[in-house]
């Protein structure tokens, strides 16, 4: 059955905070269940101006076959501890916009010093957004697809 129409998972590594980017990288890698090389999905790096001249890498990555999102989908409910998802079954609905795209953030420095899934409200994050395949379109079908996935 088919969970996302598309993902797409991104994170931002501040020079300006003394970040080790290619730590960012390692770790956005490894959110990844295969190797995007292998699967010929391409990984977008982009470059922005902080404050204060500061560099700001930006990674990005966006999944649509349904191979891919399963396997990431899977994946990531795997590796979210029980708390978080409880804690995401708790905030459903407000995850959830009205085009049925479901977001997550989770904290930068948790997961790259830690290998923690914990959620977040702060920018300093991986940001995943999560296109439901919900048919007929109805938020209630969506929330039932999340709801499956966690539990």
């Amino acid at each position: 059955m088919k969970l996302a129409h598309q993902i797409k998972i991104k994170v931002f590594s501040y020079e300006k905070h003394n970040e080790d980017e290619k730590l960012i990288l390692d770790k956005f890698l490894q959110l990844f269940p295969f190797s995007l090389k292998d699967e010929k999905i391409g990984l977008m790096k982009s470059n922005a101006a902080g404050f204060g001249e500061k560099n700001i890498a930006i990674f990005e990555v966006s999944l649509e076959k349904e191979k891919h999102t399963s396997k990431f989908l899977e994946n990531l409910a795997k590796n979210i501890g029980k708390d978080q998802k409880n804690l995401i079954l708790a905030q459903l609905e407000s995850r959830l916009d009205d085009d049925l795209d479901f977001f997550l953030r989770f904290d930068k420095r948790e997961y790259t010093e830690n290998d923690k899934l914990i959620l977040t409200d702060s920018g300093n994050c991986f940001h995943i957004m999560i296109s439901v395949a919900a048919f007929p379109k109805k938020k209630e079908i969506a929330l039932s697809i999340i709801k499956s996935l966690l539990e």
